[in-house]
Formats: C-alpha cells, structure tokens, sequence
C-alpha cells in the first residue's frame, strides 16, 4: 500500500511537527499522503474528530497518531469506509496502537513492502428506545456500551434480556456490554475476564452489583441483548449510555437500549504479530 491518510491527536502534536515529519517521509518514497487541516471544523456534521467525507477515495490507510483513545474515535468516524487504520503511539498506555513514535518510519516501509497483517475487530451498535417506543439514539462502539448512573450517587435498577428471554435484574452502580477488543478497557477493570481480541463474541460485566453473584456473562456474537432501565422503589432514575466512553445518550426509567454485533467491522494494521499474552505482559506488566 502507498495511498496514505493521516489522522493526528491535536493535543499530542501541537503544532502538527510530527505529522509533517510522516507526510514528507511518505512522499520521498513515492506515496500519496493527505491529512485532515487544523482549521477543518467539525461543527453540523456527525462526525466528532475526523470528517470522513474529506478521505481521498483511493486511500488505502489511515495512519493515526495518537493513543488509543484517537484510534477508537477513528474506528467510529470511518466505520463506514472500510478503510484498515494503523495506530502509532505518540500517547501514554497505547494497548490498541500497534507502533510505538520511534518505531514510526520502519512500520511505514512495512507497508510499501507489504509487511503486513490485518486484524478485523468486530464492533457493537446500540439503539436506545423510549417508553412510548420511540427511537431516541443510535451509534457503534468498537470497545464498549456501558449504561450507568447520571447524576446522584446512588444505585440504578435495570433488568437484562437476551434473544427476547428475561435473563436476570440488576442493582448496580452499571453494567459493561464489551467486545472482545474493549475486553481490557473498562471490563477489565470491573473484574471483566480478557478476551483474545479477534474473537467474535459479547460480554455482559455488572458494575458493583448489590449481589453476592459478581460474574460477567459470555455471550454469542449473533445475541441480541436488551437493556431494560426500572424504577427504584418509584423514584425515576437518570441514566446514561455511553460509547466507547465519548458519545452519551440520556435515559431514564421505562427506556431500554438494544445492543447487538454490528454490520460493520473495524481493521488494524499490524506489522508484526504478536500475541494477546505477549502484548498484556508488555503494556501492562512490564509496562
């Protein structure tokens, strides 16, 4: 591949200087590069970081630099597009980036030289519905759905359905409805199992649950779930849905949210395999 567009954290290249460095290190070898101005403006459009309709059609990947937060907000941004996103790691944790800064330009001759792999992540869409069945919200997430409390700390109640089946009610602080890839986000740190990130599959993980069973629950990739928001002893309760920790939608006792697998997929570049084991015990044990 040699068609290129550059995706950059304007928070972590300030003044574009690495960007540029990416840019002109691409066109030397004979590629096409573009990027998105600073001054583009997001305002009335869908898009919250990167304006997708401004993509050449002929790309071939999006370089994006940033950490994992930048590349998620991508993965949203151009799901439509089909187009495979090599994360470079000019942030702080950086599990989802497959490159390091300094390891920049060797992975970029991966890609002329077609030293590559691609990972297909799938991804969660959720519509949100009102009492009266009105439908009120609609997006995707490549790690996360998570539906918690807005506003006073205090417990909410809600009840879980699969495939149309009651499964269990809940009186949690949340609860976590997971990819395999957000497996080591904020599943992780509720006590979520991890999951080898190419799986296809869903988990449920309660959120402080006022109850003495704690476990997350595996589902199938094809499973539809429902989330059902109850009252609290009469008292109409505020919550809120969020996507991949950005996007909120409001709710309230009487709405449900329906998530299931998305249609669309997510694609990482990788220039070099490694495994899930090998990547936790770098990123998160060793550091």
């Amino acid at each position: 591949m040699d068609k290129f567009f550059i995706i950059t954290n304007k928070v972590k290249d300030e003044k574009f200087e690495f960007t540029y460095e990416v840019m002109n290190y691409i066109e030397k070898k004979g590629g096409k590069c573009a990027m998105q101005s600073p001054d583009v403006s997001l305002k009335n459009t869908k898009y919250q970081y990167t304006n997708a309709e401004l993509i050449p059609s002929d790309t071939e990947c999006a370089i994006v630099l940033g950490g994992d937060g930048t590349l998620i907000q991508a993965a949203r941004d151009l799901h439509d597009m089909n187009i495979p996103l090599l994360g470079i790691n000019i942030g702080t944790l950086g599990f989802l980036t497959d490159i390091e800064k300094e390891d920049t330009f060797k992975a970029i001759d991966a890609l002329f030289e077609n030293r590559y792999f691609i990972d297909e992540r799938m991804m969660l869409e959720g519509n949100a519905y009102n009492i009266a069945e009105e439908h009120i919200y609609s997006n995707v997430a490549l790690n996360d759905i998570v539906i918690n409390r807005n506003g006073a700390l205090r417990v909410i109640d809600f009840k879980i359905y699969v495939n149309e089946e009651f499964f269990n009610s809940y009186t949690a602080d949340g609860v976590i409805i997971s990819t395999p890839t957000g497996s080591t986000a904020y599943n992780l740190s509720a006590g979520g199992p991890i999951v080898e990130p190419g799986a296809k599959l869903i988990v449920i993980t309660p959120v402080c649950p006022h109850s003495l069973n704690k476990s997350s629950i595996i589902l199938g990739a094809n499973d539809k779930i429902v989330i059902e928001m109850c009252d609290n002893k009469g008292v109409e309760e505020e919550r809120v849905a969020s996507f991949d920790g950005e996007l909120h939608c409001n709710l309230v006792s009487g709405d449900r949210v329906e998530i299931k697998m998305a249609k669309v997929h997510t694609q990482l570049v990788r220039t070099q395999q490694r495994s899930i084991l090998q990547t936790i015990s770098k990123k998160m044990i060793n550091g």
